[in-house]
């Protein structure tokens, strides 16, 4: 550390700390020295290092689990919402390899609540499909999808095992997504989607809700619950 730098401490440690991540010293779910050791090592005062671990955490780059340390982070996903996009295209456009797993599919009249979302009226038929997203084999979104029945008439689940969910919408009804409405919350895992993500229940997680239109026609209602430790999400304003 060169204390007559302008640059503040605690931005030196931190870029120290992060080329040796990058190099791959400290490998991902590496537990990381504590901060009496980090103080040790680099002669400066708890306040200094403290400072860089919670802004190493607010990056991204470590994350703390209380009474065991502080550990490297996994890498995350980054989506851009300035456009419609694909969960298969963007892992792809990553590098990874995209799968899906469907967990139930299910043929359900709708209650006034749905029916209201959806701008259907109650007990109109819709398929309710649970779909797990993967990348590289490793559990990212638990998706529950509303699809209108009218729409999509002989819609089957060896369909959406075999191909992406969008490409059937346009390969078998000419019906594509012309627009799409999404809403953000914070949430927690519940213990169905913490089975599957093997995680343990509570953990942050991000709530999506998608309204996918053809026109001015909803063809889809999902529900995305995403890993909190796994995306982070960037829009554009212009």
């Amino acid at each position: 550390m060169d204390k007559k730098s302008k640059v503040p401490l605690y931005l030196q440690l931190m870029e120290d700390l992060i080329k040796k991540i990058d190099a791959g010293d400290y490998q991902v779910e590496d537990k990381l020295p504590s901060e009496r050791e980090l103080c040790d090592v680099y002669e400066l005062s708890r306040i200094t290092v403290r400072q860089t671990l919670q802004e190493l955490e607010r990056e991204g780059y470590i994350y703390k689990l209380h009474g065991k340390g502080t550990f490297v982070s996994p890498k995350s996903y980054n989506q851009n919402l300035v456009k419609l996009y694909s969960f298969t295209e963007e892992m792809k456009a990553t590098g990874k390899t995209p799968a899906t797993q469907v967990l139930s599919f299910r043929e359900i009249a709708l209650d006034e609540r749905l029916a209201n979302k959806m701008d259907m009226a109650p007990f109109e038929e819709i398929f309710q499909v649970v779909r797990l997203r993967l990348a590289d084999d490793e559990p990212l979104m638990y998706e529950t999808s509303y699809l209108p029945k009218k729409t999509f008439p002989n819609l089957t689940e060896k369909d959406l095992m075999e191909r992406p969910m969008y490409d059937v919408f346009t390969e078998d009804y000419q019906v594509g997504v012309t627009k799409a409405v999404e809403r953000f919350s914070a949430t927690s895992v519940r213990n169905e989607e913490a089975e599957q993500f093997g995680m343990t229940a509570g953990q942050p997680a991000m709530l999506i809700k998608r309204f996918a239109y053809h026109n001015d026609e909803l063809i889809e209602y999902t529900i995305s619950v995403a890993r909190g430790d796994k995306f982070d999400y960037t829009v554009e304003l212009t």
